[in-house]
């Protein structure tokens, strides 16, 4: 369903008009994923590795600097999300949707439930009016396990798990075909993830369709997902199933994370890691040279491994 091949994006840290020495950022550095149709596909790495970069990238909120990405419906369209036209934009508006990290921050704070809803909904092709928008979005409150009467309410009266639903809910008003989960239960409670999480689960299996999972936790995205990403400084460097990944950590920086993973056992101290990846590294340095070779090395089934000669830390 969605394919990037090699995608890099960069940002300027020009400090002014009279800045001399352009200096970057580099954000993502030559990714290259695929995500199959109905799958969960987890995206993992410490915070500033390019995920949300990424997934800005695939929704279209960013455009890539050099690379492609390619979207393909279910009714087989194939869509350039790299270089779309101003009709298969508007298309893929309703087809590929995101839930952001924060909704506090991601909803607007003066409209009322109902609003959120379908403000955006009403410029899709698929707006059926007002009244019947209205019906959808009172089903939909009820799908994410919030009341009908919440629709003249507005953010302020919910908590954070109840304002995550509405962002859910919001994401879903449009049946997209690929769902974007950026980082979605990182500021929740213990208790309120797992709920997230499993209702996350529950519409999946309802509605049928494919997900982005990201976040930094390793032990959250292999309980989510199907297939598993490790990305770092901006590439991908370990693809394994979920389970196949928990039992067997091919990558260094693979095992750095999970090493990192605080354990509750009595008398066990936090685990750390000796790992150069726990080094803190310059991001305005390439972690590969220009024109090297990315390409994953096959280990066992559907898992794949970046060499680690490949990396450079700058």
């Amino acid at each position: 369903m969605l394919e990037l091949h090699s995608v890099h994006k960069r940002f300027s840290l020009e400090a002014g008009f009279f800045a001399r020495i352009r200096r970057f950022v580099y954000a993502v550095n030559g990714i290259s994923l695929a995500i199959r149709d109905g799958e969960t596909y987890g995206l993992v790495g410490e915070s500033g590795c390019g995920k949300t970069s990424t997934a800005r990238l695939i929704v279209g909120l960013y455009r890539p600097d050099s690379g492609q990405i390619f979207f393909t419906s279910k009714d087989g369209e194939r869509y350039p999300v790299h270089a779309p036209t101003r009709e298969q934009q508007r298309s893929l508006r309703s087809k590929i949707t995101y839930v952001f990290q924060d909704p506090a921050k991601s909803l607007n704070p003066r409209m009322t439930v109902l609003q959120i809803l379908t403000s955006g909904y009403r410029y899709s092709s698929l707006w059926p009016g007002m009244r019947a928008a209205q019906d959808q979005a009172r089903a939909m409150l009820n799908e994410v396990g919030l009341k009908p009467s919440d629709l003249e309410r507005r953010p302020a009266d919910f908590s954070g798990g109840q304002r995550q639903r509405i962002a859910i809910a919001r994401a879903l008003m449009l049946k997209p075909e690929l769902l974007i989960c950026d980082e979605v239960v990182s500021a929740l409670d213990v208790s309120i993830q797992s709920q997230i999480l499993e209702l996350l689960l529950r519409l999946r299996e309802e509605y049928g369709f494919t997900m982005l999972f990201i976040a930094h936790d390793l032990a959250v995205v292999s309980y989510i997902a199907d297939r598993v990403g490790v990305m770092y400084r901006g590439l991908l460097v370990e693809e394994a199933p979920a389970a196949d990944l928990v039992s067997r950590r091919e990558h260094p920086y693979t095992r750095h994370l999970y090493s990192c993973i605080p354990h509750l056992t009595a008398g066990r101290p936090v685990a750390t890691s000796s790992s150069r990846f726990g080094e803190i590294t310059d991001p305005t340095v390439p972690v590969v040279s220009a024109g090297q070779s990315l390409e994953l090395v096959r280990v066992a089934e559907d898992h794949y491994v970046l060499p680690e000669t490949v990396l450079s830390l700058g």
